[in-house]
């Protein structure tokens, strides 16, 4: 059988992986500003909670951080369905990347604009959110583009919980027709094509920021 006989078949399992891929990328982005924004900005006991999130997640593996929340949180007396979990821990782990991008863009920000604002009277926070966060999103896009297409590709190890995605499907195919030239080519190509959307949505999100943001004319 040749590649394009298994695509139909592994597109459904591709639907799974770019479901947990969207809804990790949400859960990644509410901590990325969270703990980026609290590390710029936050009191000292916030910044050092958000500093040890991010050590922790960006100090440990992947791997071991989805079967901790899969097989031993539940021995503690929490337990959370399959896609759940895959979903929470690509998003905390995608997050604390992330929370350093935000971090480093705002930092990247003219000490001007900071003295401009207090000199209008701007609180701590209105200068935030008001003038320094929307320059720096700009910063933020292409590293966030980068972040978002290797999330896509860490949704492959949710095969290892059980989640019928594309790489758990592609083993089912590979073990019953033992064909491995012809099915992971097929799910090498569908991996593409969905980093290549995700590539897309992002930067026509930053072109609308940049030009919202009066970044380019």
């Amino acid at each position: 059988m040749t590649i394009f006989n298994y695509l139909p078949i592994l597109a459904e399992a591709a639907v799974t992986s770019a479901l947990v891929c969207c809804l990790s990328l949400v859960v990644a982005a509410i901590m990325a500003f969270a703990a980026g924004v609290t590390l710029c900005a936050g009191p000292a006991w916030l910044r050092a909670i958000a500093i040890l999130y991010v050590e922790v997640f960006r100090g440990t593996s992947l791997l071991v951080q989805l079967f901790w929340l899969y097989y031993a949180l539940p021995l503690i007396g929490f337990s959370m369905p399959p896609l759940l979990t895959g979903v929470l821990a690509l998003g905390l782990n995608t997050g604390a990347y992330g929370a350093e991008v935000v971090r480093g863009a705002l930092q990247s920000v003219s000490p001007q604009q900071h003295e401009a604002a207090r000199a209008l009277n701007f609180t701590r926070m209105h200068t935030l959110w008001r003038i320094i966060l929307p320059q720096a999103l700009s910063e933020m896009m292409p590293s966030f583009s980068s972040l978002a297409v290797q999330n896509l590709k860490d949704t492959s190890l949710v095969s290892m919980i059980t989640i019928a995605d594309l790489t758990f499907k592609a083993q089912e195919l590979r073990n019953l027709t033992q064909d491995s030239v012809s099915v992971y080519g097929a799910s090498l190509f569908l991996y593409l094509v969905m980093a290549l959307a995700v590539i897309a949505v992002l930067r026509a999100l930053e072109r609308w920021i940049n030009k919202t943001t009066g970044r380019h004319a």
